[in-house]
């Protein structure tokens, strides 16, 4: 929890206003004369349920508390932070978000320490079954030294009392997940394993990769896998990291492309042989995050993986779909000087073939020299999974040339660009000896019509909270940067959340880089940042932000309507004052005394039509909309 949520927590809205402003019942709510302009009628509406506040007439603001004490304090957030802080007694320097990254770079010296001591303990007299499998696979000391590898010493509890010595408390060790508590007590969970530091782009070890060693290893009849991971702590997320990436950026970047191997012998031998643009999937399949990763070094990802093997071809599936996901539509004049809108890919995802089903570690260790020709010869995705199926099939075969069909569709039907799509299925059609009309209906792709909008609202876990849709929003400006231009056009009152608004305005200013941020704002901005966005096309992506601040618009009208109705009720002689606000429209004079509530009888007039327009816009048939009837 931040310190701003941890205040919100500790301040109710209704308690702070009411020492400025004489608050009275208004159904749910609060009303009163505005303490930001003269008034003598109240417009001033506060929603203890929403914790929010807003006037109604002269000023036509609203926000929460920070937002308040911005406005009447005249100052600005990190200001109204301090003052409400004080109040609710919170301690900036030593709230929970700062405790959290206290904890987690906690976290990242215990692994340095722990890998200190896999390191010493390769190197002494219990290493010597982990020396000799290093001997055998052909590693370097050039190699060891560059990935710090260690051995973990076939014992229940070394590495546990060796860092608790070191000062390391026994839940921190569990936390980082070294340790495991068991129903005898807390054990190592890495035993007799050559061990393998995983460290993150910045190149701090985040976990670590074991791999079981030749002998009786304690526990090994309980079937213990060939390789086990640290589990998921604070700092470790396997699918958030790509292994040797921290040596890798700016290889990456100079070779203009990145190749992506499964296991950590494959990096490892890359790297010792000077090929530094190679990075580990460490086995699983990519992820969103970490093609990401690659995105920022790089437009080219050569996977070099078998595609016979099952496990790759999820890896493979996983990279295309990605990919395939990340289509932007970019203007090409044609030779007549026409302008038009071409899909094309983000990514440009090819696939390496390895000679004779040997590993890149073979490869590289034996003929290193081969290594950037056969990097060469890496092919498109479809073209290399149709070379693959050719030798896997008898094609001569009705039934094998159908299960080719099964195998290669899926991955056919991912491919966005349709010139692409319709060639691959030409392709398949030759080789399985059947129309492409047959392909399609065994594509399943659902055809849409051309102005069908995509699906580009919020995920469910964002509906229904405003301050989720704000967040929401944010999260979608900090993922897709290119959203810039639109997003300037937006008034920052569409955050009546202040923490949010201030979090816009620092993103207009310096970007989503965390290290720019203002102090105050960083550990809302992180949690904000790792918020879990849907991947966009790039043409999708300008509907994708104005049907969500579209959304944040219609709980805001929701919002109004509600209060402006409470507020009248609320209003002496209201019937009164809407006669006379009806004689004002038609020329007469408006009392002074009228004014306040005139514009609380028109703001409710107006939110109401606001209203009901958005629901006859979003009811309204499909063949009528935008028609102009």
């Amino acid at each position: 929890m931040s310190a701003s949520d941890e205040i919100k927590q500790r301040i109710d809205i209704v308690d702070l206003v009411a020492q400025y402003v004489t608050l009275r019942r208004a159904g749910r709510a609060y009303t009163g004369l505005c303490p930001f302009h003269q008034e003598r009628t109240p417009s001033f509406h506060v929603d203890p349920a929403r914790q929010t506040w807003h006037c109604f007439g002269a000023c036509g603001t609203g926000g929460d508390i920070f937002g308040f004490v911005m406005k009447k304090e005249g100052c600005d957030f990190r200001e109204a932070l301090r003052i409400l802080a004080e109040r609710a007694g919170v301690e900036l320097h030593g709230h929970r978000d700062e405790r959290e990254d206290s904890r987690r770079a906690r976290l990242y010296e215990l692994n340095e320490a722990a890998a200190a001591f896999f390191a010493a303990a390769l190197a002494g007299d219990r290493g010597g079954v982990a020396r000799a499998y290093l001997d055998e696979r052909g590693v370097s000391v050039r190699g060891l030294e560059l990935f710090q590898l260690g051995y973990a010493p076939n014992s229940w509890e070394a590495l546990t009392r060796h860092l608790e010595a070191r000062g390391f408390e026994h839940a921190e060790v569990v936390t980082a997940g070294l340790a495991i508590e068991g129903d005898r007590g807390t054990y190592d969970r890495f035993r007799h394993r050559l061990m393998y530091p995983i460290r993150d782009e910045r190149g701090r070890i985040a976990g670590f990769g074991g791999r079981l060693l030749p002998g009786e290893a304690l526990g090994a009849g309980d079937a213990q896998p060939k390789y086990v991971n640290t589990s998921q702590s604070p700092v470790f997320d396997k699918g958030a990291i790509l292994y040797g990436l921290h040596l890798a950026k700016d290889a990456i970047r100079a070779a203009g492309a990145a190749i992506i191997v499964e296991g950590y012998m494959d990096a490892i031998a890359a790297h010792e042989h000077g090929y530094g643009n190679v990075v580990a999937s460490m086995g699983t399949a990519l992820t969103e995050r970490q093609v990401a990763l690659l995105k920022r070094h790089t437009n080219t990802i050569v996977l070099a993986l078998d595609a016979d093997n099952a496990g790759s071809e999820a890896t493979i599936r996983s990279a295309y779909e990605i990919v395939n996901a990340s289509v932007r539509k970019r203007p090409v004049t044609g030779a007549r000087g026409i302008v038009r809108q071409v899909e094309t890919l983000d990514l440009d995802l090819r696939v390496l073939s390895l000679p004779e089903g040997r590993d890149p570690d073979e490869v590289i260790r034996h003929e290193p020299e081969r290594w950037p020709e056969i990097v060469a010869t890496a092919r498109p995705v479809i073209e290399h999974l149709l070379e693959a199926t050719r030798r896997r099939h008898d094609l001569t075969d009705p039934r094998q040339r159908s299960a080719a069909v099964r195998e290669l569709t899926p991955f056919i039907a991912l491919t966005a660009d349709r010139v692409l799509q319709a060639h691959y299925l030409q392709q398949l059609a030759r080789l399985a000896h059947v129309d492409e009309a047959t392909l399609r209906a065994a594509m399943k792709v659902p055809v849409r019509g051309r102005d069908a909008a995509p699906d580009i609202a919020p995920p469910p876990s964002v509906r229904g909270v405003r301050d989720k849709r704000e967040a929401f929003l944010l999260a979608l400006l900090f993922r897709y940067p290119e959203l810039r231009d639109e997003a300037a056009a937006l008034e920052p009152d569409i955050f009546g959340d202040a923490e949010h608004r201030a979090l816009f305005e620092a993103w207009l200013d310096v970007g989503a880089d965390a290290a720019r941020m203002p102090a105050e704002l960083r550990p809302r901005f992180e949690q904000i940042a790792h918020m879990a966005v849907p991947v966009y096309r790039d043409g999708d992506l300008p509907r994708a932000l104005q049907s969500t601040v579209a959304r944040i618009e219609d709980a805001r009208l929701r919002a109004q309507k509600h209060a402006t109705g409470a507020m009248l009720e609320a209003i002496e002689d209201a019937a009164g004052v809407a006669e006379r606000a009806r004689a004002a429209l038609a020329g007469a004079p408006v009392a002074e005394d009228d004014a306040d509530a005139a514009a609380v009888l028109v703001e409710d007039m107006e939110a109401g039509l606001r209203v009901h327009r958005r629901l006859l816009e979003r009811n309204a048939p499909p063949a009528r909309r935008g028609s102009g009837e």
